[in-house]
């Protein structure tokens, strides 16, 4: 017996039908998920037992009244209160080295001598030189009160007096030159020299520094020029004591501006009573530019960034409604808010990402914050 192929059909128009229907089908099926979604998330469903709607638990504060500092922040570097480095100021060779490095000392302290064996024998010498042009003079004097000798005579000896005066202390100038005293209160560094060490003027002998205060030069825009003041509290962190904050007071402000960075240079005082802070070290500043005591504050974790801008989630009549804020300095866990928000206002702080703008909302406090919000009740029914 002869069997029969069935081939498909090649009808275009019952081709076209079936196709449709999977279309209309597939989207039937779309419809139905997505009305499902939207009835369990929507903001007004209403629960089949209750007949109110349901609503969204989330935590919530108000918002808190502080003091912040409005700051600029730097980067700078220590310096020495005074520094410098001891250099001779004539030629000489080494005889004696009185200090240990890193020791303190006191202004006037002798610190290094040179031989100074040529000059105090100069010094003895022109001494007796004026010895006898003291002689010299009191007995033309007495002979020209006498009328025995001439005032020329008298004058002369004088001259001769007041030349051999001059030269005593210039003896003694370059007699003291061979002592090299500290200039001011400092501590001692490194030396460079050793005794029996000749030594040229001008030639670098040691350093002393003076640690406390330090100063600290930083710099700054200078379209910053119009709020900087000497007076400026700054606080100043230090990579080697990531731990601590060292407060530090503006006292001078360059009078120029650079023209090749455009910033202007400040100069603080910074106390290192424990002498624990070193001239060169890095500099984190931030300048304290005003303190609002009036701020309103906001914990981090309520603002919810969309592009450029910054909202959050505020509870009104048991909803939560979607709020641009405008945000202004920070600090550790808090933001300040410009724009946006009053002091009585109550925000989300945590939950918002299950929230849609208008949600219906049941707000506890903060959980660790000790924070205290009236309740907010849900609405009772929609309008």
């Amino acid at each position: 017996m002869k069997k029969t192929k069935i081939l498909p059909s090649r009808n275009p128009v019952l081709v076209r039908g079936l196709a449709c229907g999977l279309v209309c089908l597939t989207a039937l099926g779309a419809g139905a998920f997505y009305y499902k979604g939207s009835e369990k998330n929507s903001l007004t469903a209403i629960s089949p037992s209750t007949g109110t709607p349901n609503v969204t638990t989330v935590e919530a504060e108000k918002v808190s009244i502080g003091s912040i500092d409005h700051q600029i922040e730097a980067v700078g570097t220590l310096a020495s209160n005074e520094s410098v480095v001891l250099s001779p100021e004539i030629t000489g060779r080494i005889t004696e080295i009185l200090f240990e490095e890193g020791q303190d000392v006191k202004t006037g302290d002798p610190l290094i001598r040179l031989d100074d064996a040529i000059a105090r024998a100069e010094l003895a010498q022109v001494e007796a030189s004026m010895v006898l042009s003291k002689t010299n003079y009191e007995r033309a004097n007495t002979l020209l009160k006498e009328k025995s000798g001439t005032a020329r005579a008298r004058d002369e000896a004088y001259s001769k007096l007041r030349t051999d005066q001059a030269g005593v202390e210039l003896a003694k100038a370059k007699l003291e030159k061979n002592t090299l005293r500290a200039p001011f209160d400092a501590t001692i560094g490194l030396r460079n020299v050793s005794v029996g060490d000749y030594v040229n003027p001008g030639q670098e002998l040691v350093n002393l520094e003076d640690l406390d205060p330090l100063k600290v030069d930083f710099r700054m825009p200078e379209v910053y020029l119009d709020v900087l003041k000497t007076g400026q509290k700054i606080e100043v962190k230090i990579d080697a004591f990531a731990a601590q904050v060292f407060i530090g007071e503006v006292y001078a402000i360059d009078p120029r501006v650079d023209s090749n960075g455009r910033t202007v240079v400040l100069r603080a005082r910074l106390p290192n009573e424990g002498r624990i802070l070193r001239p060169g070290l890095f500099a984190r500043v931030n300048l304290l530019v005003s303190r609002n005591e009036t701020a309103l504050l906001i914990p981090e974790q309520a603002l919810i960034p969309q592009g450029t801008d910054r909202y959050v989630y505020k509870i009104v009549d048991g909803k939560a409604v979607m709020t641009k804020v405008t945000t202004g300095m920070r600090r550790t866990g808090q933001v300040e808010v410009l724009e946006g928000l009053t002091a009585d206002d109550v925000i989300v702080t945590a939950g918002q990402m299950k929230l849609r703008p208008d949600m219906a909302v049941n707000a506890i406090p903060t959980t660790g914050t000790g924070a205290e919000i009236s309740p907010v009740a849900p609405p009772a029914e929609i309008k």
